[in-house]
């Protein structure tokens, strides 16, 4: 099965072919362009480079959040027509699993934090059980002080990545009794291809959708949406 997927919840955009666990390919930039600009363009060369026609993918799949709104809404709507255009089933994998993916052989507690400003971050705890990597929290927007403690209650070595990491990894450390890692920068981004392979994951498991249900995943709302909300109640 070859799965093609998408990662914009951030300023990068990122696209990836795998095939049998197998990445054949994958596109990645941080240029100013938009999401809108430059992701067609990609997805079309990343296909053409590996001598593929849209319609031998098998799956579609896209990183659905938390993240950028309007990132999220062009990678989805992306896959959405294509998947629907060429009939095939879509995958919509939450985006702090993506992330975590990349680690999935740390020995300890493993923590993607994404930034969502005011000390706050967008985050999910994991760790090996019973042999399988797995979440074993909630998704939550949370301070970081309150995550602090949250993660020292495991009393296991941490493993920080994600944009977050950067910002909180000194605060982490003076908050955490237990030592506090931060992954490689090239782990503070999301990457398509690890979308992808959660996505082959899931299709073996057979959990699919049509392009219809293809939504994102917020864990909270726009900013727009909280400043009308406040408007209405000073009303």
């Amino acid at each position: 099965m070859k799965i093609l997927a998408v990662e914009t919840a951030t300023l990068t955009a990122s696209c990836a072919v795998v095939e049998n666990g197998r990445v054949l390919g994958e596109l990645t930039t941080s240029h100013a362009k938009t999401h809108s600009q430059q992701l067609v363009p990609m997805i079309q060369s990343l296909l053409e480079l590996l001598d593929l026609k849209a319609n031998q993918i098998d799956l579609y799949a896209a990183s659905i959040g938390p993240g950028s709104f309007t990132g999220l809404r062009i990678g989805i709507v992306t896959v959405k027509g294509m998947a629907y255009a060429l009939k095939k089933p879509v995958c919509g994998i939450p985006t702090l699993d993506a992330l975590a993916y990349s680690v999935n052989d740390f020995k300890g507690v493993v923590c993607p934090m994404m930034d969502a400003r005011n000390n706050q971050v967008y985050t999910a705890i994991y760790r090996k059980n019973h042999g399988e990597f797995r979440r074993v929290s909630d998704y939550f927007g949370i301070h970081v002080t309150e995550l602090a403690g949250r993660l020292d209650a495991f009393g296991e070595e941490v493993l920080l990545l994600g944009d977050g990491a950067p910002l909180h990894h000194e605060t982490m450390q003076g908050l955490i009794r237990q030592p506090v890692l931060q992954a490689d920068k090239t782990l503070f981004l999301p990457r398509a291809a690890c979308t992808a392979l959660l996505a082959e994951k899931q299709a073996q498991e057979g959990s699919l959708s049509s392009p219809y249900e293809l939504e994102p995943f917020y864990l909270r709302k726009s900013q727009a949406e909280r400043m009308k909300e406040l408007g209405a109640s000073q009303v």
